[in-house]
């Protein structure tokens, strides 16, 4: 007698490469902030988008389209450098 697979929907989804939670979309937290572009020099937006650490939060996290997460980097970075915002959290 052949073995016949029984699986359920949600576990087998997930292995196929199905989304999970794609129930309901989450809006971005870009279209909230109301601002087309990022500047280097909003530091309390920027702030926003890192971590403790001072890393900058992925894409997953932030909720932001790929072209707004790399302005952000691009920002970020610009901040860094001319020391608007450290390279470092704080411990």
């Amino acid at each position: 007698m052949p073995r016949t697979r029984e699986t359920s929907s949600t576990g087998n989804s997930a292995r196929r490469g199905g989304r999970r939670g794609a129930e309901r979309a989450r809006p971005r937290k870009y279209t909230r902030v109301n601002a087309e572009v990022v500047d280097y020099k909003d530091l309390n937006l920027l702030r926003r988008f890192l971590s403790d650490k001072g890393k900058t939060r992925g894409r997953r996290v932030t909720g932001l389209s790929r072209a707004h997460q790399r302005q952000l980097s691009v920002a970020v970075k610009r901040a860094r450098e001319i020391a608007l915002l450290p390279y470092v959290g704080e411990r």
